[in-house]
């Protein structure tokens, strides 16, 4: 799949198969996520690939839009590293750029995504620290629900000329 095919059709898939994840489309995300752009070249992320039914199932105690979570066979939670950044405050703005790729990797995959909140949430960030074990340098920002799609909506067009402006307002 062409990139610019893949941006143009990639929609939220939150109806999964419940076939579990191959190993090596997983390492895939992940290897994508990691190449991401990130500022001053900090690469501050940390990964932690959930495929545990319980724990997918406790997400949903705490997280209101994670329902995808009760078919999804795994979930990636990104994190952005404190100890690892260049740049103050940096983090969230790499780790989403990282994110991206995991949801553009999912669908050139074949598999579907959906982006899950965690940022800047304080119930979904303490209860994604209590779940994982996360230290407290480590902050939690999004969760992607991953699997084969059970269905996928149909691609849309989302672009607005009238918000797009040149040199000024």
């Amino acid at each position: 799949m062409e990139t610019i095919e893949a941006i143009f059709t990639r929609r939220s898939v939150r109806h999964f198969k419940p076939d579990p994840v191959p190993a090596d489309m997983v390492e895939t995300l992940l290897k994508a996520a990691m190449q991401a752009p990130s500022a001053a070249n900090a690469q501050p992320w940390h990964f932690i690939v959930i495929n545990d039914r319980d724990l997918l199932e406790q997400v949903t105690t705490f997280h209101p839009a994670a329902e995808s979570l009760h078919e999804a066979p795994m979930a990636i939670l990104v994190c952005g590293d404190d100890k690892l950044e260049k740049r103050p405050d940096r983090w969230i703005l790499d780790c989403s750029a990282a994110t991206q790729n995991i949801l553009l990797a999912a669908h050139a995959l074949g598999l579907g995504a959906v982006w899950l909140g965690i940022q800047p949430d304080e119930l979904r960030i303490e209860g994604m620290y209590q779940l994982t074990g996360l230290p407290s340098h480590v902050h939690p920002l999004s969760l992607v629900a991953v699997g084969f799609p059970a269905r996928v909506p149909a691609p849309i067009s989302r672009f607005h000329p009238d918000r797009v402006h040149y040199n000024r307002w």
